[in-house]
């Protein structure tokens, strides 16, 4: 590439601070800062030799980066786990997920990706690709509280014994069994750890363990992250002893609240979700609550209350902590509405819930959500906290790759007896 009229030399340092800052810059060509903002603002030329220097600056950006690692991404939901491991310099060699609305936000997010297979159940184990991680957030429906309540109450079984999804795990262990990856992460629900009477969990960590995988399990809390109250069961697997754990998460300097997600009066109109009124940006009347739907909610939630349990609607402002957002969240909004002075409270938007997730960071990057709000709801209440993963990641790739430079405190089969022995 030379400098054309079309491509001007100031133009050519531009191009090189996409990646790195004037002072940078200056110290890889051996000049001062002040003379690449002379070139940028174009009060002097860069001479021929510093053009030629920064053309191979530019090859040696644009080249594709190797991969530090590849990855699998099973019940995929819209990408959450993979959307941390990515950003880590890993790459996605396969995905599954059966929901065609999932399928169809996460298309829209990496549309760069390979083909996602649909029903895990008819893969064979072996035709995977190879890779170094697999990822997995396996179905929370027979795990989780609301999952279970609902089973009883039918007459169904649930859990391992649920026919349509209790066994899937099953299937992440013959992959694991068939591929033999250096490390997993798996992620579900809190509630797994005490299904049927903590069976559950036993038979999960004694298939994980008679793979021959040191693991480690923890509960986290999103909180510190975003602003809402998310636990979840984390359970990482690794080939090598290694000294890994969950604990020292990097974590903001300050716990967020509610008014870091919420739409606020000057960001940019986003339909249908907000709307440019005189001058300000505001939440479009469809999240708002209808008179007859608050009523309904309150009146629920005295009910309860007065038969001594807490289900019932929650209300929130902007310096709060919310509850978790849930699946079933495009039902009503119950677990979190937001209060609205002299009006009904209303819902979170989509987008806000996107941001509570964590899909949407502040430097500006956002997830795209090409479906209705009724399967967003459920897609942002199914998945993952991503900050809370890419905390994880940062701890678990130098591990996974590094083994010899990240060697267990103790004896590991101490540390696999005491971490497990909490949790079961």
């Amino acid at each position: 590439m030379t400098p054309t009229e079309e491509t001007p030399r100031a133009s050519l340092i531009e191009n090189a601070l996409r990646y790195r800052t004037q002072e940078e810059l200056a110290l890889e060509l051996g000049v001062k800062s002040r003379t690449v903002r002379r070139w940028l603002v174009g009060e002097t030329s860069p001479k021929l030799g510093y053009v030629t220097a920064v053309q191979h600056l530019l090859m040696r950006d644009e080249r594709p980066k190797r991969p530090d690692f590849t990855f699998i991404d099973l019940f995929a939901g819209i990408g959450g786990l993979r959307r941390a491991f990515e950003s880590r310099n890993g790459r996605c060699v396969f995905t599954s997920e059966w929901d065609s609305g999932a399928v169809r936000t996460y298309k829209a997010n990496f549309p760069d990706s390979e083909d996602i297979a649909g029903d895990i159940t008819k893969l064979e184990p072996s035709g995977l690709p190879a890779h170094d991680l697999l990822l997995a957030g396996f179905p929370c429906q027979p795990f989780s509280l609301a999952g279970v309540s609902k089973k009883n109450s039918l007459g169904r079984q649930h859990g391992f014994l649920d026919k349509t999804q209790g066994t899937l795990f099953f299937n992440v262990v013959k992959i694991l069994e068939a591929k033999s990856p250096r490390a997993f992460l798996l992620e579900n629900v809190k509630n797994l750890k005490s299904h049927d009477g903590g069976r559950t969990f036993e038979v999960i960590v004694g298939s994980l363990r008679e793979l021959g995988y040191n693991l480690f399990v923890d509960v986290i809390d999103s909180s510190p992250w975003v602003p809402q109250r998310r636990q979840r069961v984390f359970i990482a697997g690794f080939r090598d002893e290694v000294g890994f754990d969950f604990t020292n998460l990097s974590k903001p300097a300050v716990a967020p609240t509610l008014g870091t997600i919420l739409h606020s009066p000057d960001e940019a109109p986003e339909s249908p979700y907000t709307e440019r009124r005189r001058g300000r940006t505001v939440v479009s009347e469809r999240y708002t609550l209808s008179d007859k739907l608050w009523t309904y909610l309150q009146n629920y939630a005295l009910k309860h209350q007065a038969k001594g349990n807490g289900f019932g609607c929650s209300v929130f402002s902007a310096g709060d902590v919310s509850r978790t957002l849930s699946a079933r969240y495009h039902k009503d909004g119950s677990e979190i509405l937001i209060a609205q002075q002299g009006r009904n409270p209303r819902r979170l938007t989509p987008r806000e819930c996107a941001r509570l997730m964590g899909f949407d960071s502040h430097e500006g990057e956002r997830i795209a959500i090409p479906v209705s709000d009724t399967q967003a709801y459920r897609q942002f209440g199914n998945s993952v906290v991503v900050p809370v993963v890419d905390a994880i990641a940062e701890k678990l790739i130098p591990c996974m790759l590094n083994p010899e430079m990240h060697p267990p405190r103790i004896d590991i089969g101490r540390v696999s007896q005491l971490e497990l022995a909490a949790y079961a």
